[in-house]
């Protein structure tokens, strides 16, 4: 009966192991999947800048040279318009077909999301490790947080190699989701320190 009782014990400590294995690797992706829509958004945010301030300076420059065609009837400003004009027509027909306000603000919907799911599995993997939830509601609560995951997925814009590149930069060299204790000292109100 003893042996019966230990071959439990262990297999119920393999499946809370393997438990905790396959939510830390769920964690892990998600904290890649977060992070690279934050980059994305980033990206897009800061490609939508550069382009705005590329058509102001066009459009400057195109009223410059025609004012200065209309001041000095020479024909080099007419030309230097037209070809400034000519670039900023195509600027603009590529800022039509490619939204990149929009896509910077799907992505970082799609962060803010991910972000409550990336919580949710750290205070599952908490409570799990604390003995505050069994088993049963472990796999309960990790069933719910893969589909809300894939919910979350079904709806996302598509990454792209540079924002993993940049996400994969930011977490391991950067480590922009660590904090030294005597950061989190820093962070916390002084009885919790």
């Amino acid at each position: 009966m003893a042996q019966h009782s230990l071959r439990r014990d262990i297999n119920l400590k393999d499946d809370k192991q393997n438990l905790i294995s396959q939510i830390r690797e769920s964690y892990g992706r998600v904290v890649y999947s977060h992070k690279t829509h934050e980059k994305a958004a980033d990206i897009y945010h800061a490609q939508l800048h550069s382009i705005k301030v590329f058509q102001i300076t066009l459009s400057a420059l195109t009223t410059g040279s025609l004012l200065y065609h209309l001041f000095s009837g020479n024909k080099t400003g007419t030309i230097i318009a037209a070809v400034l004009s000519a670039i900023l027509f195509v600027l603009n027909i590529y800022t039509k077909e490619y939204n990149l306000a929009e896509l910077s603000q799907k992505h970082h919907d799609a962060a803010q999301k991910l972000w409550n799911i990336r919580e949710s599995y750290v205070s599952l993997l908490s409570d799990f490790t604390a003995n505050a939830v069994d088993i049963k509601a472990t796999r309960e609560k990790r069933d719910r947080l893969q589909y809300d995951l894939n919910q979350i997925y079904i709806n996302a814009p598509r990454t792209f190699k540079r924002a993993y590149e940049e996400a994969r930069k930011g977490l391991r060299l950067n480590e922009e989701l660590t904090f030294s204790e005597e950061e989190l000292d820093k962070l916390l109100p002084e009885k919790l320190r």
